[in-house]
């Protein structure tokens, strides 16, 4: 008889997409995964799983070009760099319009309530709305609102979110963090010409904009963001030690940048990988 098993899929950008790796493993060993709490990253992941729909994410996600990504750039955000309407159009596509109490498995999305300092659990509703909020970067996306509150990424209040699982009726909770301690070394191996290719358009797009220099300069965004993942992987540590899951499988928060997307082939690749090395 599988094994039932609630899920959690913490916070990380790019990173995340190792989650989709690791439950590729999970299914093949036949575990029942019956519940997913996911933030950030980690809720787009497990709201695509969820409602059945990870396959089609995964394969537009392991083709995305330079050109794809500056077709989802909409500076356009108050609040925030982007305001998230041209991305969420496109994970419309895959998904459709589904409410998270009609999906076959228990979901919820973590959020942040900037206004009121709370961390928000969402299980009814949209799924795309939970999404939203939940993958709310700050700076980089525009806060997303959601009943009256205005809500940010997931991860600036618990980035491995395994409270919401407490209810449930299963054998095991497996955690997913993407803020594990650093290796200091390639995991990924030599990024191709294609992926090197991509970075290169980015970063020529992004400079082309004058009117986000100020951003750019002297690579704020990047500190921004380094800053962002620190804050997490603390915030992690603190979790992971009030509530220890049944299994952990921790992602070095080095494995690559919070945006390369580019990567998703080696970086899936590897989650499935550290999820046999960790359940084996």
């Amino acid at each position: 008889m599988a094994k039932r098993i609630s899920l959690v899929l913490g916070s990380g950008g790019a990173r995340g997409l190792a989650h989709i790796g690791v439950i590729h493993y999970l299914d093949e060993q036949g575990y029942e995964i019956v519940s997913v709490s996911g933030s950030s990253i980690g809720a787009l992941v497990g709201g695509f799983y969820a409602a059945g729909k990870l396959d089609e994410y995964e394969k537009w996600v392991r083709t995305l070009d330079a050109f794809d990504i500056i077709k989802l750039l909409d500076f356009e955000g108050e609040g925030g760099l982007l305001s998230g309407v041209k991305l969420m159009k496109r994970l419309e596509e895959f998904v459709g319009e589904v409410n998270i109490e009609d999906l076959p498995i228990a979901f919820s999305a973590v959020a942040s309530d900037i206004e009121n300092e709370k961390e928000i659990w969402i299980k009814e509703g949209k799924l795309l709305d939970a999404i939203r909020a939940s993958i709310a970067i700050p700076m980089f996306f525009a806060p997303y609102e959601i009943g009256g509150k205005r809500l940010v990424d997931g991860g600036v209040l618990n980035p491995v979110p395994i409270a919401p699982t407490f209810g449930d009726d299963t054998e095991e909770t497996i955690a997913v963090n993407l803020g594990a301690k650093m290796v200091h070394r390639d995991l990924l191996g030599k990024p191709t010409k294609k992926e090197i290719g991509f970075v290169k358009a980015i970063g020529s797009y992004l400079s082309s904009l004058s009117f986000r220099k100020g951003i750019l300069q002297d690579s704020l965004f990047a500190v921004a963001q380094k800053s962002f993942d620190t804050m997490q992987s603390d915030l992690s540590r603190i979790k992971l030690a009030a509530y220890p899951p049944d299994t952990l499988i921790e992602i070095p928060r080095d494995l690559c940048g919070m945006l390369e997307f580019n990567r998703a082939n080696e970086i899936i690749e590897y989650g499935y990988t550290k999820a046999k090395e960790v359940l084996e």
